[in-house]
């Protein structure tokens, strides 16, 4: 017996597309079928990763977008809606971070990582939110009504970590934020989850794990292993789909074991 999810006819907006979990979450929703819009500051990546899809067999569109900035949210979300049309499915993966002992963060780390991974992410959250409001309740036309959004928390917002502690912070109210808007727009259909993904070998630390710090801490992870992208594809998809319509407020941890 075999079990596929079609996301055909669906459209994904995936924002800080251009690198690491972003770039691989828009390229397993175009495979399973869905249009991608690939959103973020960083053009020229989006546009790299667009013809890697369209050369794969997908459907993905570039959107410049900043989520510091509340006017280009708005902009984005409209400008999409416009060339690609209704948006069913959100992932919300903007994130950055710092690290650095709490005595040394300064007011302008403390906003650059809430600026983005806190307000940025609610406020993206709630311009898609907003259209499939309007969806669901018939005042805006669509073909589909309700939604899908993951909020792609981390497992340092469920176990707080050294060095990392506004990022902890800030990724724990992504989590209390997924379970806000879960609780509010779940009678429209709109399903909101957080993904809470462990320990992943990216572009970004991938040079980290071949150092002796690195090496320490995969020692310290239970299977002494960090993940892979692909690790997350699975869950990612199924969040995704109508076969999720049951789940909804879920925080999932993506972490192979570490915050238990």
């Amino acid at each position: 017996m075999t079990y596929s999810i079609d996301l055909s006819g669906r459209v994904a907006l995936i924002t800080g597309a251009s690198s690491g979990l972003g770039a691989q979450f828009a390229r397993t929703l175009a495979s399973a079928g869905a249009a991608v819009i690939l959103a973020s500051r960083r053009i020229e990546k989006l546009k790299e990763l667009r013809s890697i899809i369209d050369a794969e067999g997908g459907d993905a569109h570039v959107i410049e977008l900043d989520v510091t900035d509340h006017a280009s949210i708005k902009s984005a979300v409209a400008h999409a809606e416009t060339e690609v049309g209704s948006i069913d499915i959100l992932i919300n993966n903007s994130g950055v971070s710092t690290t650095q002992r709490l005595q040394e963060v300064s007011p302008e780390d403390y906003d650059f990582m809430f600026d983005t991974n806190v307000k940025g992410a609610f406020f993206v959250a709630q311009e898609v939110g907003k259209r499939m409001l309007a969806r669901s309740k018939g005042s805006a036309p669509g073909s589909f009504t309700g939604g899908r959004i993951v909020n792609i928390a981390s497992m340092a917002g469920l176990r707080v970590l050294p060095q990392i502690g506004v990022y902890c912070m800030s990724k724990a109210a992504v989590i209390q934020m997924t379970k806000a808007m879960a609780l509010e727009w779940g009678k429209f259909g709109i399903n909101v989850n957080a993904l809470c993904p462990g320990y992943i070998d990216t572009e970004i630390n991938h040079h980290h794990w071949q150092t002796e710090a690195g090496q320490k801490l995969v020692q310290m992870l239970p299977r002494k292993r960090v993940g892979q992208p692909k690790d997350l594809d699975a869950m990612l998809v199924t969040l995704c789909s109508d076969q999720s319509h049951f789940i909804n407020g879920a925080v999932i941890a993506a972490d192979d074991g570490f915050g238990i």
